[in-house]
């Protein structure tokens, strides 16, 4: 469960099916089957933003419920960061050649990224991913541990 009171997380979600998901205001999009990764942030009470995603039963608020009334989350990673660095998380993981933004603008209305939504055809080790960057981090902020 999460320990962090607020920071990033990244939400492994699986697709079984090729599916037509109708996404708010972005209309109805095509989705493949595979693995999809939606970068998230909660500046306060992350775990509660967590459990929101994990549940089934709710009103639909942001970009990802619409994904998620149709698929699975099969893990997700937490990361004790600031705000910006969503974004950050974001393009570290999309300068990956095995991971794409599959649809403009989803999860990224209030940022200038392209989405915060990437996709994989193919099995990925997101905990290294997620390691990568959180040293990436390290290095940028200039922290020694």
């Amino acid at each position: 469960m999460v320990e962090i009171n607020s920071g990033i997380y990244v939400l492994e979600i699986n697709l079984k099916n090729d599916k037509s998901i109708e996404i708010g205001a972005l209309g109805f999009n095509d989705f493949k089957e595979g693995k999809y990764y939606y970068i998230g942030s909660a500046q306060s009470n992350l775990k509660s933003r967590i459990e929101r995603h994990l549940k089934s039963n709710k009103k639909f608020h942001w970009h990802i419920d619409y994904l998620l009334d149709k698929a699975k989350i099969a893990n997700y990673y937490t990361i004790e960061a600031e705000k910006k660095y969503e974004c950050k998380l974001y393009n570290f993981l999309k300068e990956h050649n095995f991971l794409e933004a599959p649809i403009k603008g989803f999860g990224a209305s209030d940022c200038k990224c392209k989405a915060h939504l990437l996709y994989s055809n193919s099995k990925i080790d997101l905990g290294d991913l997620i390691k990568d960057f959180k040293e990436h981090i390290i290095r940028e902020s200039g922290v020694n541990n």
